[in-house]
């Protein structure tokens, strides 16, 4: 199997400067005003437990229930470990948002032509040998990246070589391993973590639909006609607004 790469976050050594948030908005061209919450503006975000600083960011699951629940291949699994998003292909059914157990996927609701967004742990830096943007930016390397295995046993080699430790690696057994861990001092569920099943998600929406075949059959023709729909009310959208921003700048000011 080929090796793929992880993130491990060090909840102790978080200091809580926002530089991981700062990177990865500077990548993306987006405001650098800070936000409680992960958005379509913000990929990654750091949330404040007390005295402890928790960043999050998309889990990008082994077996992700996002790209399972894709209907037409949107959202994929790459072999270096992160889950890719295809906007061309996406329809805007928005099941990846009901089926991430972490719910991090957003969707540009404010604009015409919306697409799902999240982060993908900078697969195109990491695909050019280089590393995603946030953990480049840590000051205190409260994050590292490298291969998943390796990475694993870092985190293992920390939790039993200190006592501060919980014991855990969040995101190592959870919806069946993440490329994306965390080590804490501090209980996971004092902290905001979602207590999840250990078992792949997509292997429990199988099981729910194993009695049901029909549903393949009868998607597809429903498939292709939602596909043509939503991309016909994208066309239309945009059509409209072109249309009123050329009226707007031939209106005479002086005309009633």
């Amino acid at each position: 199997m080929p090796k793929s790469k992880a993130i491990l976050i060090d909840i102790t050594k978080c200091i809580g400067c926002l530089s991981c948030e700062a990177a990865c908005k500077q990548l993306h061209g987006f405001s650098q005003d800070p936000e409680p919450k992960l958005s379509p503006t913000a990929f990654t975000i750091v949330e404040e437990h007390g005295d402890r600083y928790v960043r999050r960011m998309c889990m990008n699951c082994q077996d992700p229930a996002c790209a399972s629940a894709c209907l037409v291949g949107a959202l994929k699994k790459t072999e270096l470990g992160p889950v890719t998003y295809e906007s061309s292909k996406c329809i805007g059914c928005r099941y990846c948002l009901v089926a991430c157990p972490f719910n991090v996927p957003r969707y540009q609701w404010s604009k015409l032509a919306p697409f799902v967004t999240k982060c993908d742990m900078c697969y195109a830096r990491q695909a050019k040998g280089q590393s995603p943007a946030c953990v480049e930016a840590c000051p205190v390397q409260a994050s590292i990246v490298g291969w998943r295995d390796e990475i694993l046993e870092e985190a293992q080699r920390r939790i039993l070589s200190d006592t501060k430790y919980e014991k855990h690696i969040y995101g190592s057994e959870e919806v069946g391993g993440t490329s994306v861990f965390y080590i804490s001092d501090v209980p996971f569920e004092k902290l905001g973590f979602t207590k999840v099943e250990s078992q792949p998600m997509p292997v429990l929406t199988a099981n729910a639909l194993g009695d049901i075949p029909t549903v393949v059959t009868v998607g597809g023709g429903l498939l292709a006609g939602l596909y043509w729909i939503t991309n016909r009310r994208k066309l239309v959208a945009l059509a409209e607004a072109a249309e009123s921003a050329r009226s707007g700048k031939g209106k005479d000011p002086h005309h009633d």
